[in-house]
């Protein structure tokens, strides 16, 4: 990637791609500034200041800090991922879901449309329901949050955020078809970004003010340092499965033959496993956080993310999302389906139910390591709060994330790079075979 990106510059489709993406980002970090009607800003800030701690700085870090200003992008892009995992869901036990998922194209856009759908649902009942429980909610002085309570604040905030969701779809949508990378993972990747500098400025202060030492904070950047390394190891990491092709004589020549591999990714999934957990996590306790009811208090206390019930449930689901969404993106027996129509096999593995036995064997205990590998890398942030009155932003989901999706996008651009150098080879190769003949 070093060595291409200088060329960058000199592809007009890849440019224009990459100021598409900037643009389109650049656009959500502007509505994040753009408030919802009727609140007082001052009253939320206190609001949010003695919540601090609680699994609310976990999802204003999702939405870039818009859930901490109630702007127009309150909600941020959680509802749409959550409509995504209930429709994943449902089309490995729904027939229909599950045909149209076979059908191509057409199937997937489809499933698209359902997923906007429920979108738009879940937002309506999450805007809802945070209005109503910002009419009872009050800041540190004990002022009112909500200017204007009643029918009309609760319908207009609904509206907002229901608006502002979508967009925010339809954004990510744009980034994925018109630009580079996963629209919906650079939101959530530039909102993580935006947050770091105002953490690290925290950091300083706690130095400054003797509540951290100097020590301690040359070990939380050692630590996330590697942190990082491990990261990039571990998504890096893959086991290749060697694949025979057999020798074809054509005529008087002989054709094809060889050893090729099959590479297995030890995670396979990416990072979408802890953005799904996440999602699911944050969905009840966010609604606890607004609601002003005894058993809402007792679930949103419970789910702090230094508890012993928040780690042990995030850690189930990243397993759990892992081994889903993995199952999901590889497919053993139509892989072993497609080396045997073309001739090749793995040596000394029958073709056929045989190899995509020894396929999902070994892609089974890589998912092990890679479940293993995302649940720990994404409870570390727990024990840092815990031990050392640290930012929430170091190591951990955060950092999986960024880094995950950094290195997604770095791919994305040289492969559009990569295609555009074989084209020039292709079209070089052309002009001068016509200059021989």
């Amino acid at each position: 990637m070093a060595a291409l990106t200088p060329n960058i510059s000199k592809i007009p489709e890849l440019n224009r791609r990459i100021l598409i993406t900037l643009v389109m980002l650049a656009i959500f970090r502007l509505g994040v500034f753009i408030p919802t009607p009727g609140i007082d800003s001052e009253a939320l800030a206190g609001f949010f200041k003695s919540a601090s701690g609680t699994l609310l700085d976990f999802a204003t870090m999702f939405t870039g800090g818009a859930l901490e200003r109630f702007s127009v992008f309150a909600l941020g892009i959680m509802p749409y991922i959550s409509a995504s995992i209930i429709i994943q869901l449902l089309t490995a036990v729904v027939p229909h879901l599950e045909k149209l998922q076979k059908e191509g194209d057409a199937g997937r856009k489809k499933i698209t449309q359902y997923t906007r759908y429920s979108t738009i649902v879940l937002s309506i009942v999450q805007g809802f329901m945070i209005a109503v429980g910002l009419e009872s909610m009050r800041g540190q002085a004990g002022e009112a949050i909500v200017l204007n309570p009643g029918w009309d604040f609760r319908i207009l905030t609904m509206i907002t955020l229901t608006s502002g969701t979508a967009f925010l779809m339809w954004l990510g949508e744009q980034i994925t078809e018109r630009g580079v990378g996963n629209g919906i993972s650079l939101i959530i990747f530039v909102g993580i970004v935006a947050n770091m500098p105002s953490a690290l400025y925290n950091t300083v202060l706690l130095v400054r003010t003797g509540e951290m030492s100097v020590f301690v904070l040359f070990f939380l950047l050692a630590l996330m340092v590697a942190v990082v390394a491990f990261i990039v190891f571990m998504e890096m990491g893959q086991r290749r499965i060697p694949i025979q092709y057999p020798k074809r004589v054509v005529g008087r020549k002989v054709m094809g033959g060889g050893t090729q591999h099959l590479p297995l990714k030890v995670n396979t999934s990416g990072v979408i496993p802890p953005i799904f957990a996440s999602s699911i996590i944050v969905f009840p306790a966010t609604i606890a956080n607004f609601i002003d009811v005894p058993y809402m208090k007792w679930l949103s206390d419970s789910l702090m993310p230094d508890g012993l019930i928040y780690n042990l449930l995030y850690i189930v689901l990243i397993i759990f999302f892992t081994f889903f969404y993995t199952a999901i993106q590889f497919n053993p027996k139509e892989v072993a389906d497609n080396l045997k129509k073309y001739g090749g096999f793995v040596p000394g593995i029958r073709p056929g139910a045989n190899t995509a036995d020894y396929l999902d064997t070994v892609l089974t205990r890589l998912t092990v390591w890679g479940a293993l590998y995302l649940a720990a890398v994404c409870v570390l942030p727990s024990f840092l709060v815990a031990e050392f009155n640290a930012p929430f932003y170091f190591g951990g989901t955060a950092l999986l994330i960024v880094v995950g999706v950094g290195m997604d996008t770095a791919q994305q651009i040289e492969s559009h790079m990569l295609a555009r150098s074989y084209d020039g080879l292709l079209k070089k190769g052309k002009i001068k075979g016509r200059g021989l003949s």
